[in-house]
């Protein structure tokens, strides 16, 4: 038995992602502990996970409504700013104050979130094992594929290598608070200095929630980055009422902005003024932004909820409109339902561009939203059957990649051995 302990963003989207695999290794008899900020605390402990609060002064209750209240205005660079800013607070107290709890609670390995980059230092200094779980895209780094933060179609033309190597260089200025931070914290503790981003995670196993069908083609992935595919359970979520008994029978467009930028509530009328013309049904989920009544009349009358059971939606579903947030494209193709991406910061521009790359939907950056684009957009995935037939097709890849009991004998395995889980040597891989 291992007492495992879990460092990741404070989010939906990584919770969601999270919470099963802490499920799935609790069930086998190990031990599991989330370390973050105190609003997480009863999502944590209804999923029947432990949790220790970090940095109660520093993150009281009502610090993610704050945030969230304030990123869900923004777009682009400046939300990606203001997201950077908070993962480097985030960064300075978990390494102040972790590793005294981490001792305490004799917590023996880590999983670690790869958005929360610090968390494998954390592990150096205690001299314990990590995992690093990737619940956004990918994010390790290399010449032919785009940086994560950009909508950049996949392009390994020298063309493309350059322009993609001119974005990391701009994202390492974005980042550099993160990486002063880090290495600050490793000085000061003689551990060596990471140099290249790509060092902050596990040499043991790295988990991709996404099938490799999605990714874009990759020459210099580490052999230990396994893609297994989502983790998604409905039993890690608390339970949303929704009035079922008014879906019409018609073609379900679902969409959804997500839970962190969804103020733009200019959007959601864009939506429902390019789906008026088609014969289905438009049923809005305002990600708790705001409430029906905020919003003005809206074009074709949508069902619009403030909260919508998405993984019983989805399946109900012709299409998604969606932000494109890892969590929510992953679900759309569990279920085989292709999506129009509206991506609006962090890395949900990188997960648009693999949307459109796989043919499973179409994207539009929403700096560049208009009705009349939407609507060719919407037009297209709902008449043209390819991107159905692709849905279905990442559907069917996501099924054989093995999900959440793949991730947990991987993780088991280089726990168990303290060697890392190789794609070469494991049994359990298909790629």
């Amino acid at each position: 038995m291992t007492h495992f302990g879990i460092i990741a963003p404070s989010t939906t989207g990584h919770l969601n992602a999270m919470l099963p695999i802490g499920q799935e290794l609790q069930k086998r008899g190990h031990l599991v502990t989330f370390l973050g900020i105190l609003d997480v605390q009863a999502t944590v402990i209804a999923a029947g996970l432990s949790f220790r609060a970090i940095g109660e002064q520093e993150f009281p209750l009502g610090t993610n409504k704050k945030n969230f209240n304030e990123l869900g205005k923004l777009k682009g660079l400046e939300a990606l700013k203001y997201t950077i800013k908070f993962v480097k607070n985030e960064a300075v107290v978990m390494l102040q104050e972790s590793p005294s709890y981490i001792r305490e609670l004799n917590i023996q390995a880590l999983l670690v979130d790869q958005v929360s980059s610090y968390g494998g230092t954390i592990a150096d200094y205690l001299n314990i094992p990590f995992i690093t779980i990737c619940n956004a895209v990918v994010l390790n780094r290399e010449p032919s594929v785009p940086p994560f933060n950009t909508s950049w179609a996949y392009a390994p033309s020298w063309v493309g290598i350059l322009r993609n190597k001119l974005g990391y260089q701009l994202l390492n200025v974005a980042t550099k608070s993160i990486t002063e931070t880090i290495n600050e914290f490793r000085q000061q503790h003689n551990l060596p200095l990471h140099t290249h981003p790509n060092q902050r995670y596990s040499q043991l196993a790295q988990i991709s929630q996404a099938p490799p069908e999605f990714e874009f083609p990759r020459q210099k992935l580490p052999p230990h980055l396994h893609f297994t595919g989502p983790y998604h359970s409905a039993s890690s979520r608390q339970a949303i009422s929704f009035p079922f008994d008014k879906l019409t029978g018609q073609p379900l467009v679902y969409a959804s902005m997500g839970t962190l930028q969804n103020k733009l509530l200019n959007v959601f009328a864009d939506i429902a003024e390019a789906c008026a013309d088609f014969d289905v049904q438009l049923v809005i989920s305002l990600g708790g932004a705001s409430k029906p009544e905020d919003l003005p009349p809206l074009k074709g009358n949508p069902l619009v909820v403030t909260y919508a059971p998405q993984l019983e939606i989805l399946p109900r579903a012709t299409m998604m409109i969606t932000h494109a947030g890892m969590n929510t494209a992953m679900e759309c193709l569990t279920n085989g339902v292709p999506m129009v991406a509206i991506p609006v910061a962090n890395d949900q521009p990188g997960v648009a561009a693999r949307i459109a790359w796989t043919g499973c939907g179409e994207a539009i950056p929403v700096k560049q939203l208009n009705v009349k684009d939407l609507k060719v957009a919407i037009q297209k995935v709902l008449t043209n059957p390819s991107y159905k037939e692709n849905a279905l097709r990442l559907q069917k890849a996501i099924a054989a990649s093995g999900g959440v009991s793949r991730a947990a004998d991987i993780i088991e395995q280089a726990i168990a051995t303290g060697k890392p889980v190789l794609k070469t040597n494991d049994c359990l891989n298909r790629l």
